[in-house]
């Protein structure tokens, strides 16, 4: 039975409606075992090195991610997504620009490294060290991956097999959750990694990637018809046509989707600023000394010579 089935017959998406929940068992037992996993990790690291413990803010980004994936996929915004294709842009943008971000500044293979010991450690470290770690931690392989993602999630068939199998459907929000941390990762947070981006490398990397959200909510802004069967197949009564909640879908994720990625260039404009300011101070330090040092060496015989003088008049 297709997904968007399930769907078929929901009231009007209003009132009460509004708190309606839907809890499946795969998704609440990995968000479950991620809150403990991460929580157990935070308690051991601040038993193993009592004088470095866990930052608070990094714990506190990961319980944020987690209840951002869980309004995602278990309230109304996961309820409706099989009805409704701004709903389920919603969900998408949530996952992508607010959860997967939040994950990386929660650094969780650096929490991994640092909380574990022994055999674990070693093995920890290892995966860090491998060639796998080493090329999904490219800056280019980030990007590529995300400018991938996002078209082909949304104006491929790829879209509409998600609605039509729920499996399909968990992979696509778990997809969304991996690449966007691999993309966030580059911007924040410390998880140990090989490439370090310059602030002014970021800024220009997270430049880069508005265009990708623009072009495919342009896209979608744009069409004149139903692109995807598995929503004709609900027979929904209420609410948008169904181009008009396609062309909603595709504006969301122009313009809010732009909206959420022009947000974060803001710290990293302040941190190029600092980093040049840091650098600018450095530089007048050092021509200032340099310039001490000139001096010196200029007014150095003059002071020999008029010590001197007396003497030599004296004789």
């Amino acid at each position: 039975m297709i997904a968007a089935l399930y769907g078929a017959g929901l009231p009007p998406l209003q009132g009460s409606q509004l708190f309606s929940t839907q809890f499946d068992f795969v998704p609440v037992v990995m968000i479950v075992a991620a809150l403990l996993l991460y929580l157990w990790g935070v308690r051991r690291n601040n038993v193993l090195h009592p004088r470095h413990r866990w930052s608070a803010g990094k714990t506190a980004a990961w319980i944020g991610a987690l209840f951002t994936t869980s309004v995602s996929i278990f309230s109304f915004v996961g309820v409706y997504d099989g009805e409704l294709f701004w709903d389920h842009m919603v969900q998408h943008l949530l996952l992508i620009m607010v959860a997967a971000p939040l994950f990386a500044i929660a650094s969780p293979l650096e929490l991994a490294w640092r909380s574990t010991t022994g055999t674990a450690h070693v093995v920890v470290t290892e995966a860090l060290r491998s060639g796998v770690a080493k090329f999904f931690g490219h800056p280019a392989v980030a990007f590529v991956l995300y400018a991938v993602l996002i078209p082909v999630s949304h104006l491929t068939t790829w879209y509409n097999l998600t609605l039509e199998h729920e499996s399909i459907h968990n992979a696509e929000h778990l997809a969304f959750l991996v690449v966007g941390y691999l993309f966030w990762r580059q911007v924040f947070g410390h998880d140990p990694n090989r490439f370090r981006l310059h602030p002014a490398m970021q800024f220009f990397y997270l430049f880069m990637a508005i265009p990708i959200d623009t072009f495919t909510g342009l896209s979608l802004t744009g069409a004149t018809r139903e692109l995807f069967p598995a929503y004709l197949a609900t027979h929904r009564t209420w609410g948008p046509s169904y181009v008009t909640d396609l062309r909603i879908g595709g504006t969301l994720m122009w313009v809010a989707g732009d909206t959420l990625m022009l947000w974060p260039m803001i710290p990293v404009a302040l941190r190029w600023m600092h980093l040049e300011e840091r650098k600018a101070t450095r530089v007048d330090l050092e021509l200032d000394a340099q310039a001490l040092a000139e001096l010196g060496n200029i007014t150095q015989p003059r002071s020999i010579n008029s010590m001197r003088t007396p003497s030599g008049s004296a004789q």
